[in-house]
């Protein structure tokens, strides 16, 4: 086995005895390594794991994708059951984050989606923050993208991501967006955490930083369910060119998104379920 990926976290479930949380979470297992990337909001990740009989105490190091609630609020958990571990993220993880929702009086209002644990609340709890800004390696064969050029005309994401900006509001630019990157003997194996950065410009980068072309499997969240819906045709044809083995999307896709790709790419999609594992 080169690697073993396994969702504990997700919207939906399959079997008896797992909980579905709007949330991500996965566990990258590689020979002698386990890295948890993101935590869900922290209402599954524990049982789903113990359920899967997914060890956390051997996680050696935790990524989070971004500063949302559903993708690190299972932190505080994770801390309770594997004590003091290196954390890896971006600076901006703390930032104050809003989703604008629609008012009872009409308009929109900001309804916080951020980081729900203070800073000192983890570090305390053992969390001992790693940032960064660039690809790097966290464990033998296993990447993290770093900030992600956004270099696709079409992936704009949702103007609904805001953040405070001289007293007003401004859309989230999501410098914080990792994504995993593995390399294996079938090429790569591209781990998602919601793609706010656009899932092509996800993959370009991560070609780009490998020098390797062929992408095994795609998995993960691919945020095309809250994205305007002229991003998800040419989103579909750039997929394509990457000639992508396996694609087993979760999350934030979104039904009809998924339903789309399901009937594009066939016997190469699954759904990202808890409880999905790809092994390579």
């Amino acid at each position: 086995m080169e690697c073993r990926i396994t969702i504990l976290c997700e919207n939906t479930v399959q079997g008896m005895g797992f909980w579905g949380e709007h949330g991500f979470a996965a566990l990258i297992e590689t020979p002698g390594q386990a890295v948890l990337f993101d935590t869900g909001q922290g209402f599954g990740l524990v049982p789903n794991a113990l359920r899967l009989k997914k060890d956390l105490g051997g996680v050696s190091k935790v990524v989070l994708s971004h500063g949302h609630l559903d993708h690190v609020g299972g932190l505080l958990a994770f801390l309770g059951v594997k004590g003091p571990c290196p954390v890896v993220a971006h600076p901006d993880l703390f930032t104050e984050r809003f989703w604008l929702m629609p008012a009872p009086g009409g308009g929109e209002e900001p309804v916080s989606i951020g980081m729900p644990w203070p800073r000192s609340y983890l570090t305390t709890r053992g969390a001992q923050f790693q940032w960064c800004r660039d690809f790097a390696q966290v464990a033998p064969n296993v990447f993290v993208t770093g900030e992600v050029p956004r270099k696709t005309l079409f992936e704009l994401g949702s103007p609904k991501f805001v953040v405070n900006h001289n007293g007003g509001f401004i859309p989230d630019p999501f410098l914080d967006d990792f994504s995993m990157v593995l390399k294996t003997s079938m090429g790569l194996v591209i781990v998602l955490g919601c793609a706010h950065a656009g899932m092509i410009n996800v993959l370009q980068h991560a070609v780009e930083k490998t020098g390797e072309e062929r992408i095994y499997a795609v998995l993960g969240g691919t945020h095309l369910g809250l994205s305007p819906q002229p991003q998800l045709d040419p989103t579909i044809e750039a997929l394509k060119k990457f000639d992508i083995g396996m694609l087993a999307v979760s999350h934030c896709t979104g039904q009809a998104p998924v339903a789309r790709l399901a009937s594009e790419f066939a016997d190469r999609f699954a759904f990202g379920r808890v409880g999905f594992v790809l092994e390579v």
